[in-house]
């Protein structure tokens, strides 16, 4: 039995070690988004299993195979050499790891730091590939004590594979039903801690067109923390006039919180009878904005557009999760679906029976989540007779349908983190810099714009990265991606799995933070308001950030 073990668990040789070195060495390379000590260490101690992993795997096959091996005394003197390349190797890149996260850091418009801490880094991954590997013979003698059992039932092979299987099947249902089930009960109390918390900041509105005020549908202690934000910051009118130096009108807003109603048919139906109560649909521009998985629209998306319209908007948002939007997608993904649909078919249900010359422009919005949820909240069939006009989405998931169809079938020679899409007339993309996709026509009728920054991991995480160099990554890079980030197999998928992680680190203007600026720039294309110029939108937006002046 025990030469069945070891094909399973192959005691080490110099290949796994010199792996395990390397993939090290890789994974202190700078990708996306820069790493601090304690990020770092468990990446490198995860890289460190993965190429131990991969060196002991090459090593049976080899073996297997029966293929020539070194003798005596030569294998240890290469031993011995590729001892002191990997100590070498390991010790070099640690030294120069501060200077690549800085380089990182000064692209990504954040400070310097002073070191990065080598010394705990490689405590740090040490400790961590211990741990895993303690956990990899602890399976192994699960599988040794099981199959010595059921040998005396089975064939040795056979007796193998029924003890891998449930030895699996055991440790799954062990992680799956107590650590994860108790970590996601944990925080799912800390989320529902959080959706309930009433802040000074988001006080109750006086004014009785705004949820949860007097004479609203909807009571303002169901709108969870999230939606009283929403509601109860700016801009008002006079803030919007101040800012521009143009007549304004208060932007209507209605937000329906995940206890405001019992299910997502009901909240939608809430939400459009609180549209009709303060008249949204007389405005020229109507909004469905898709919150994250906690509820939160982005404020300064939303802010943007009413400084751009002065005030002349009004927008919808329904609640369907309080939790993180990767546990939200992890858990429950068909909430948000549910939800956006509901919502998108009783507003769009009620727009299309107005007259078209009567009824405002209606767009679709969202960021992260919310986008891939908001893409999935129509179909073509529902919509293809009465389009709505469009779409702003902004920093999508992999995932997003649309996104996916789009890029991929990109124009030839058009870079992957700014695609152009046939003419233009239908879909665009935008980053931070205002740099846009090449267009030879003007917008057509219905219109999708993509804002998203090439630093941003939840829109470029690609599994296939494992065996693959991504397409974003060749060519011309964006302008916010080092030029130091290198694609080496397995260890890049890591890295951009921390990278997705830590993407809201950046500054706003990088990674998954979108600023103001880029939301109004990106507005100002989708609808088409030339007189919305850069400086104008970096006016407005000095004139917010200006000592002295109240948050919006």
């Amino acid at each position: 039995m025990q030469r069945y073990l070891d094909a399973l668990l192959p005691r080490p040789v110099a290949t796994s070690s010199l792996l395990a070195a390397l993939f090290f060495v890789a994974s202190l390379t700078p990708s996306l988004v820069p790493r601090d000590t304690a990020v770092q260490a468990i990446l490198s101690g995860i890289s460190l299993v993965a190429g131990y992993a991969v060196g002991l795997f090459f090593a049976s096959i080899w073996s297997r195979l029966q293929l020539p091996t070194l003798r005596q005394p030569l294998l240890t003197r290469v031993r011995g050499a590729i001892a002191v390349f990997c100590l070498i190797a390991s010790l070099v890149t640690l030294w120069f790891a501060s200077e690549w996260q800085n380089g990182l850091r000064l692209l990504l418009d954040m400070p310097p730091v002073e070191t990065a801490r080598p010394f705990s880094i490689a405590g740090g991954a040490v400790a961590v590939f211990l741990l895993l590997l303690w956990l990899a013979r602890l399976t192994g003698w699960f599988v040794t004590r099981m199959s010595g059992r059921l040998a005396h039932l089975l064939p040795g092979p056979q007796a193998l594979l029924v003890s891998i299987l449930l030895t699996a099947a055991i440790f799954w249902n062990i992680g799956n039903g107590v650590f994860v089930r108790g970590a996601l009960n944990a925080a799912d109390r800390i989320y529902a801690g959080l959706d309930a918390r009433f802040e000074e900041r988001s006080p109750r509105p006086q004014d009785p067109r705004k949820t949860g005020a007097a004479g609203s549908l909807v009571d303002w202690e169901t709108l969870g923390r999230m939606g009283r934000a929403m509601i109860a910051s700016g801009p008002d009118q006079a803030r919007i006039a101040a800012l521009t130096g143009a007549e304004a009108m208060e932007p209507l807003r209605v937000y329906i919180g995940l206890n405001s109603a019992p299910d997502p048919e009901a909240r939608a139906d809430l939400a459009l009878q609180e549209l009709l109560r303060i008249d949204a649909f007389s405005r020229s521009t109507l909004v469905i904005a898709t919150p994250t998985g906690t509820g939160w629209v982005d404020p300064a998306g939303q802010q943007a557009l009413e400084y751009l319209l002065g005030g002349d908007v009004a927008t919808v948002s329904v609640q369907y999760s309080y939790l993180a939007s990767w546990i939200a997608l992890l858990t429950a993904p068909e909430y948000g679906v549910e939800t956006a649909r509901a919502v998108f078919a009783a507003v769009y249900g009620h727009w299309r029976e107005l007259p078209s010359d009567a009824r405002p422009a209606l767009y679709l919005n969202g960021l992260s989540l919310g986008s891939l949820n908001s893409d999935q909240s129509h179909d073509l069939h529902q919509v293809v007779g009465d389009p709505f006009n469009g779409a702003l989405w902004v920093g999508p998931p992999l995932s997003s349908p649309t996104w996916l169809e789009v890029t991929r079938n990109r124009n030839p020679g058009s870079p992957a983190w700014l695609p152009s899409y046939r003419d233009g007339s239908a879909v665009r993309f935008m980053n931070q810099t205002g740099l846009r996709s090449d267009v030879t026509a003007e917008w057509g009728r219905f219109r999708i714009l993509y804002l998203q920054h090439a630093s941003d991991a939840v829109v470029f995480f690609d599994p296939r990265a494992t065996w693959r160099r991504p397409a974003w990554m060749a060519g011309p890079r964006g302008p916010d991606v080092s030029p130091g980030f290198h694609w080496l197999p397995i260890v890049t998928v890591l890295q951009l799995g921390v990278d997705i992680m830590t993407a809201i680190k950046p500054p706003d203007g990088f990674g998954h933070s979108y600023d103001f600026a880029s939301y109004a720039r990106a507005w100002a294309m989708l609808l088409d308001l030339p007189e919305w110029t850069d400086a104008r939108i970096q006016a407005v937006e000095a004139r917010r950030a200006a000592p002295g002046q109240t948050s919006d």
